[in-house]
């Protein structure tokens, strides 16, 4: 069973950063498409971020472009979230997630398809 637990949320000033982390277990981890999503209090979840099987591509939502960056590491089946600049806009649970099929990277943007979810961390940045 594909299990993902994120790590790494916590409470930040505005204008701090955090780098949150997903360990991933029980699958093929290499072989999967991995993101980020995001939940703020009494709103929808939204996309944050993309990165392919290799890590060759990456792909972003608006508002993280320049200030969040993802990558991966297969030998540690890890996927990382480094959030620089943070807003109090930013606050929100944030969810890993994996997908087998390799769709394209705009295709997370819709949050449809993804096959493995974590269970959240949360970020809380004061002003």
């Amino acid at each position: 069973q594909v299990q993902l637990v994120e790590s790494g949320g916590g409470l930040v000033q505005a204008g701090g950063s955090l780098r949150l982390s997903c360990a991933t277990s029980g699958g093929t981890f290499s072989s999967y498409t991995m993101g980020w999503f995001r939940q703020a209090p009494g709103k929808e979840r939204e996309f944050v971020a993309a990165i392919s099987w290799s890590g060759g591509n990456t792909y972003y939502e608006d508002s993280a472009k320049g200030r969040f960056t993802i990558s991966r590491d297969n030998a540690k089946n890890t996927v990382y979230l480094q959030m620089n600049s943070l807003k109090p806009e930013d606050t929100a649970v944030y969810y890993c997630a994996a997908e087998r099929d390799n769709s394209p990277l705009q295709a997370w943007r819709a949050g449809d398809g993804m096959d493995y979810w974590g269970k959240g961390t949360l970020v809380t940045v004061s002003s």
